[in-house]
């Protein structure tokens, strides 16, 4: 009688061979072909962490979520240098500093939506999200008049369903291509050289309200970056609204 075990196992082998040499050579190929790759990034929902522009705008961005020791000294630093940003700031921070809200506003920034008690949204449903991005809308309008179109994750954490949702409803998620690290605590000469040594054209910072060395550098990056060419905006003013893509680094940019 034939063995048919011998040769069962040794063409089982032969076929997982022959197998495992295919998949090695299809991910050689999909690795080392650019089209294949950019097509499957630009598949992800992201947010826009910076726009494709040529004219040295840049947009300064700061989250408010919990202090709100430096708020109005930074106000009073941007007026010197006639420069408008733009606000993130929590539902919760609305309640506690609603005087803080009103006065950014009155000095002509942005405030916009950064969600109702910095959740992680990834773990929130869509009609949880909606709801939370909408809850701190109503509180930020109650007081500014305006109703904000802008939305900033919080921790900067999102995926698929988390952009995709907050686009649903008109939202546009902003993230930031700079990040000063004030957060970290680090001296004002770092948050300086970090900021102005990685800015370009089209470029989003970040920035905290309450970070311990934020005022102290802001004064200097101002000067640095006035003096290189650059103008300082507001990130409405810095982002497409309409007839745009997005890449698969983040950048906006024009149909």
């Amino acid at each position: 009688m034939i063995d048919l075990r011998h040769y069962y196992i040794k063409y089982r082998r032969v076929l997982s061979g022959i197998a495992f040499a295919l998949l090695i050579g299809l991910i050689f190929y999909t690795v080392n072909n650019p089209a294949l790759v950019g097509a499957a990034a630009t598949s992800r929902q992201l947010p826009i962490y910076c726009v494709d522009r040529n004219d040295n705008r840049v947009a300064f961005s700061f989250d408010a979520a919990w202090g709100n020791e430096d708020t109005q000294q930074l106000i009073d630093i941007l007026a010197e240098y006639g420069v408008k940003t733009t606000f993130f700031v929590v539902g919760d921070w609305v309640d506690k500093y609603p005087e803080s809200v009103k006065a950014l506003s009155d000095a002509g920034h942005e405030v916009m939506n950064h969600s109702s008690n910095h959740a992680h949204f990834s773990q929130l449903s869509d009609a949880e999200i909606i709801a939370d991005i909408n809850f701190c809308n109503d509180k930020i309008e109650s007081i500014t008049g305006k109703r904000p179109n802008l939305f900033r994750c919080p921790y900067g954490e999102y995926d698929d369903h988390v952009i995709s949702t907050v686009n649903s409803i008109g939202m546009y998620a902003i993230q930031w291509d700079v990040d000063s690290l004030d957060w970290k605590g680090i001296s004002s000469d770092e948050i300086t050289k970090r900021v102005v040594s990685n800015v370009k054209s089209g470029s989003i910072v970040l920035f905290h309200n309450a970070a311990e060395n934020t005022p102290e550098a802001l004064a200097g990056i101002l000067e640095a970056l006035i003096g290189k060419g650059f103008t300082i905006v507001p990130v409405s003013e810095l982002i497409m609204t309409d007839n745009y893509t997005i890449d698969h680094t983040g950048k906006q940019l024009a149909r």
